[in-house]
């Protein structure tokens, strides 16, 4: 089979680790920088091009990094109108990735997640505040990501300050009510098709309430709940992601959502958990390949 890595990063750990895991299986692999990628658009046939050539694949694993989002999903869409099967399609990615969009999702599968408020003009601030019930409250930029642009505010003033910086920028961001029983931990739920297949508990380090590995968290052994574990294949279904980092936090109220991430990072959780998550994502597709033709087959 041959299977296409859009990754801008051939030597990040996930893209090396998924490449050796297929190859392990005996595929052919190519890493593909993304945004190097273009595409020939037609009645005829939708073909992607990336040095000097037409790319063809059984399979492509989408590993797109936030800022190139809107291309990265351009390319997967395109594969996808090849017939191509994508780990991940692109418009699960294309949920996920929108924050206010996530929750709206996630409200609508009534899973539990933080009281979550957004408005676009400044005179709904004091009522955003309160209808996340007050401060100290989270504020998160919706094209945020590993952390960044997510900020505590611990006072009124503090949050009605932050909300008109950013409103300053004209950028769009959420509110949340800040869920003091976790305290400044989370959990990360890797899900593969409808199983959990490990998972770790981040915590933040003194002086910081984001448990993000890439903003100093620190990670640990954890086991769930079975309710946790529900909740975290519940979301990621939601969002229509075959793979998904979902992240929970352990409230008075049971377990909450903070996030379902459509490309989570491998190393952390793969020395964690001491799993070999690469090849359980490499034998999803191909389960996922050989049901697709057994299913054409038997339409002919």
């Amino acid at each position: 089979m041959k299977i296409g890595i859009l990754s801008q990063g051939p030597k990040l750990y996930s893209t090396d680790r998924l490449a050796q895991a297929a190859r392990d299986k005996g595929h052919d692999v190519r890493i593909v920088n993304t945004t190097k990628c273009f595409m020939n658009i037609n009645s005829d046939e939708n073909q992607v091009h990336y040095q000097n050539e037409i790319l063809h694949f059984d399979a492509v694993i989408p590993r797109i990094a936030a800022s190139i989002t809107f291309y990265g999903i351009s390319v997967v869409r395109q594969f996808e109108m090849s017939g191509v099967y994508a780990l991940n399609g692109s418009l699960a990615i294309t949920r996920a990735r929108d924050k206010l969009r996530a929750h709206q999702i996630l409200s609508r599968k009534k899973l539990g997640m933080p009281i979550t408020g957004f408005a676009h003009s400044t005179s709904n601030t004091d009522d955003l505040i309160k209808v996340t019930g007050g401060a100290p409250l989270v504020i998160k930029l919706l094209e945020g990501a590993q952390g960044k642009g997510v900020v505590l505010a611990e006072t009124k003033k503090a949050a009605e300050s932050v909300i008109d910086a950013f409103r300053g920028l004209d950028a769009h961001f959420l509110v949340q009510e800040y869920i003091k029983e976790a305290g400044g931990a989370d959990i990360r739920c890797f899900v593969i098709g409808e199983k959990v297949v490990a998972t770790m508990m981040r915590k933040a380090t003194d002086g910081d309430f984001r448990s993000n590995l890439h903003s100093g968290g620190v990670a640990e052994k954890v086991k769930i709940t079975p309710t946790e574990r529900k909740t975290a294949i519940a979301a990621a279904k939601a969002m229509g992601l075959d793979v998904a980092g979902v992240d929970l936090i352990r409230s008075d109220r049971g377990p909450l959502v903070l996030e379902v991430n459509s490309s989570p990072g491998l190393e952390g959780i793969e020395k964690i958990s001491q799993k070999d998550i690469a090849s359980l994502m490499i034998e999803h597709i191909e389960n996922n390949i050989v049901a697709s033709k057994k299913s054409r087959k038997n339409k002919g």
